[in-house]
């Protein structure tokens, strides 16, 4: 894969050409920064930007004003490459708090191994209605330990307004859901991205999760995507790198409470 060439064409197609995550969602250019608006359900944040040291502060300083202004907390998605290089720094002097950080990983779905099924007595559910989403919440909650009511809002919501954009399934052990994830489909780029990827405590180590990525990437290639994309977290990474997936860079999530 020509990593410097990808990261380019993601950069183009998924960041500084981004559309809506969702329904009611409104992505926005403000000089050089682009941030989508959402609901308080709903993901706000900057997707996008091209900075450098003179524009910097004051480009921070107006998302700052204007997620206030709605009353959001909103993220800034930074990346390993992006600028200034002391973006990071800049963003924590104003107050912002670093998460932890992540790798973006591209895998080219011709060269990756999707044959991964899943383990004995382990069935995997499409998600198409309230239940499954239900259940989807809560093996996020499970297994993040945290609240899963956003999600559940922001997944009723693709379903409903837009099902072919979103691939969203859960594991079941018998009648238990014990792991869960997505994949949003952007039309028009050449791009999945894969989501949400989590496995309750205790059923983890036995190929769950790459049963579930495996299961996306080929619902991906037969929707003529040629990418398949994650921002993985350290657990994942071995996994993910195991099927063919490469990192090409690093993104942090900073985040802003007013």
């Amino acid at each position: 894969m020509d990593h410097a060439g990808v990261l380019a064409l993601f950069d183009r197609d998924m960041r500084e050409g981004a559309r809506p995550d969702g329904p009611g969602a409104l992505v926005e250019r403000v000089g050089r920064v682009v941030r989508q608006v959402s609901s308080a359900h709903g993901w706000n944040g900057v997707v996008w930007s091209g900075l450098d040291e003179a524009s910097a502060d004051a480009a921070i300083a107006e998302q700052i004003a204007h997620f206030s202004g709605l009353g959001r907390e909103f993220e800034w998605k930074l990346y390993g490459h992006d600028l200034p290089v002391d973006l990071g720094r800049r963003l924590r002097d104003a107050g912002f708090t670093p998460q932890p950080e992540e790798t973006l990983m591209i895998g080219e779905a011709a060269d990756l191994n999707l044959d991964a099924e899943p383990p004995q007595g382990i069935r995997i559910l499409p998600v198409t209605d309230r239940a499954g989403v239900d259940m989807v919440a809560e093996v996020h909650e499970k297994a993040f330990g945290t609240d899963g009511s956003r999600l559940r809002h922001q997944l009723l919501a693709h379903l409903a307004a837009d099902p072919d954009t979103v691939v969203a399934v859960v594991a079941l052990a018998g009648d238990t859901p014990v792991s869960a994830a997505r994949m949003e489909l952007v039309p028009g780029t050449r791009f999945a991205g894969l989501w949400g990827g989590g496995t309750v405590e205790g059923w983890r180590g036995r190929g769950i999760y790459r049963a579930l990525v495996a299961h996306r990437g080929r619902a991906a290639v037969d929707r003529g995507y040629r990418y398949l994309q994650v921002d993985a977290m350290s657990t994942s990474r071995p996994v993910l790198e195991r099927l063919g997936f490469e990192p090409l860079t690093t993104t942090t999530p900073y985040v802003y409470t007013p």
